[in-house]
C-alpha cells in the first residue's frame, strides 16, 4: 500500500498497480518517474513559490504531486488513466483543498486544450487571487510542472501557448522525449528546427537541464529524455500567438518551397526577408514579422 506523505518507490508503485491489475499503456505514454534525485532536480528548477498554482499533467501514481504539495504549490493534477484514480485519491486524499484531480485528457484535440481543464486553472487561479489581492484581472498565470507523457508534450506545449491570453504558462519544467527537447531549443540552420521550436522560443527562454536515463522509468522507454525549462519572456516576440502558429502551419507545411512561392506573388514581404528564402532560413524574429504583415485566410 502507499501512504500519504511518502515518497513512493518503485517497488511500492509496482506492487500498489499489480494488487488492481494495472498494467502501464503504450497508448498512455505511460513511463512512471521513479528516481528521487530527479524528482528533486525538478522541483529545484521550478523555484515554487508557497501557494502558487501548478499544473501538473501525467500525474500516474502521485509521487511528484506529493512533492509539489509539500514545496507549497496549489496543484491541478490532470490523468489520463481512470485506473489510477484510487490511487491517487488514497495518495492525495489528506490534501484538501490544495490539490484538484482531474480524471481526463489534457488535450480535447490535437489543436485544443480540453475546457476542464482551463476551467479547472481559472477557478484555481482566481480563487486564490481573489484572496489575495481582491478582484483578479487578465489571464489566470501557472507553472507546468510534470513527467508529460511522450505522445502529448509537444501538442500541449503548443497549445499553453497559443491560449496565452487566456490563461498563461509563467514557467514549464517538463520531462519530455529528448528528440522533443531537441526540436524546443534548436537554432537555426539545424534540421530540427521547424514550428514548434520558433513557437516556443517566440514565447520563452528555453534551457535544456539535463539529460534522465531510462533507468529513473518503469517500464524504462526505449528513448533518452531530457529535462527542458520554459520561463516566459518579460517581452514576448509576439503579442498575437495564435496568429504566429497559423504563420508557422502556414510555411512549414510545405518547408522546401520558397517563401514567396508559399505565400503568393501578391503578398508583399516585409523588409529583409528574402522571397528565394525558405522556411528554415527565416529567424525567429522574421516569422514572428511575417505573421504580423500576413493572416492566414
Amino acid at each position: 500500500m502507499l501512504y500519504p506523505w511518502m515518497v513512493q518507490t518503485l517497488s511500492e508503485i509496482r506492487a500498489s498497480l499489480a494488487a488492481r491489475g494495472i498494467r502501464p499503456k503504450h497508448r498512455y505514454g505511460q513511463n512512471f518517474l521513479h528516481d528521487g534525485n530527479q524528482m528533486a532536480r525538478i522541483i529545484a528548477a521550478a523555484q515554487i513559490v508557497p501557494d502558487e498554482l501548478v499544473l501538473e499533467v501525467g500525474a500516474g501514481t502521485g509521487g511528484l504531486t506529493q512533492r509539489l504539495l509539500d514545496a507549497g504549490a496549489r496543484v491541478v493534477a490532470v490523468e489520463i488513466d481512470q485506473r489510477l484514480e484510487p490511487i491517487l485519491q488514497e495518495q492525495l486524499g489528506n490534501r484538501g483543498d490544495r490539490v484538484r484531480l482531474l480524471i481526463a485528457d489534457v488535450l480535447a484535440s490535437k489543436h485544443q486544450i480540453n475546457p476542464q481543464v482551463i476551467e479547472a486553472i481559472q477557478h484555481t487561479g482566481r480563487s486564490r487571487a481573489r484572496r489575495v489581492e481582491g478582484s483578479p484581472r487578465g489571464p489566470v498565470e501557472f507553472k507546468l510542472i510534470a513527467n508529460l507523457p511522450y505522445n502529448v508534450g509537444s501538442p500541449l506545449l503548443a497549445n499553453l501557448a497559443i491560449e496565452d491570453r487566456v490563461i498563461r504558462m509563467t514557467l514549464a519544467v517538463v520531462l519530455l522525449q529528448q528528440e522533443v527537447v531537441q526540436r524546443l531549443t534548436a537554432p537555426l540552420g539545424t534540421k530540427q528546427y521547424g514550428p514548434l521550436g520558433v513557437l516556443i522560443q517566440a514565447m520563452y527562454e528555453v534551457q535544456c537541464i539535463g539529460t534522465v536515463g531510462p533507468s529513473c522509468f518503469w517500464p524504462r522507454p526505449q528513448v533518452e529524455s531530457a529535462i527542458v525549462r520554459l520561463r516566459r519572456r518579460a517581452v514576448p516576440a509576439t503579442d498575437d500567438p495564435p496568429a504566429l502558429a497559423e504563420t508557422l502551419q502556414r510555411l512549414f507545411s510545405t518547408r522546401r518551397k520558397q517563401v514567396g512561392t508559399i505565400l503568393g506573388r501578391d503578398h508583399h514581404l516585409p523588409q529583409g526577408i528574402d522571397p528565394t528564402a525558405r522556411p528554415e532560413d527565416l529567424t525567429v524574429e522574421q516569422i514572428v514579422t511575417l505573421s504580423r504583415s500576413w493572416r492566414p485566410r
